[in-house]
């Protein structure tokens, strides 16, 4: 439950998405401003972002109802877009963000831009650990923690909700991507983490948050971490 298969087209938000088979690259695109950008594993993956264009790389993609002037433009794209939704979006089984994230950062004025995102679905293991709890990271003897994303907050109401009001449930916006966990059990055989706002600030007051963790076990020095 962390936070990717034929053409899905959404007209109404100018929704398109390119997907295949578990395991393979798959691409989304958004057209409209302030529309969710949705990424997805449904099997027992997590996402692993490859590449992100926030900008216009082509005079094809997202033309509907647009003016020539405004897709002759091919070279536009705002740096640094890939890493952002890297930080938001990788190790997390279901992902959206909007063009929002992008405001204030316009690398072609006038020019009708999109945002394109391919990513692939990697195994891993997935932790969900409510606030004021621990959890422990574990793999198996001679393999090490290799840790693919982690976030800190609340994206809905159905987790770590018993015995705390409404009141504490309904900001479900509340997202804090971390790099804590791979700092703390990167490298290591186990590793504890306590979910709490001492360890990872508090993103949203008043909130009941928890910790979403996913993770492989690798052999040493097998890979690099994919942490946010």
């Amino acid at each position: 439950m962390l936070f990717f298969s034929s053409t899905l087209l959404l007209s109404a938000s100018c929704l398109l998405a390119h997907a295949s088979n578990y395991g393979g690259t798959e691409t989304v695109t958004t057209c409209a401003y302030n529309v969710a950008h949705r990424l997805s594993c449904e099997s027992d993956g997590v996402i692993s972002v490859q590449t992100s264009l926030y900008g216009r790389a082509d005079s094809e993609t997202c033309i509907q109802g647009k003016r020539q002037d405004e897709i002759s433009t091919t070279d536009c794209f705002t740096e640094g877009s890939t890493d952002i939704v890297k930080k938001r979006c990788n190790g997390k089984k279901v992902c959206e963000l909007s063009t929002v994230i992008f405001t204030g950062s316009d690398p072609c004025r006038g020019t009708a831009k999109y945002l394109q995102t391919t990513y692939t679905c990697i195994p891993a293991i997935h932790r969900i650990t409510c606030e004021h709890s621990l959890t422990r990271l574990q793999c198996a003897e001679g393999l090490v923690i290799s840790v693919y994303g982690a976030d800190y907050g609340r994206r809905d109401k159905t987790t770590c909700v018993f015995g705390h009001p409404d009141s504490q449930l309904q900001n479900t916006v509340c997202s804090s991507p971390t790099s804590k966990v791979a700092e703390s059990c990167r490298g290591k055989n186990s590793c504890v983490i306590q979910a709490s706002n001492s360890e990872f600030q508090d993103p949203c007051p008043g909130t009941f948050k928890y910790l979403e963790v996913a993770y492989a076990c690798q052999f040493p020095d097998a890979a690099p971490d994919q942490s946010v």
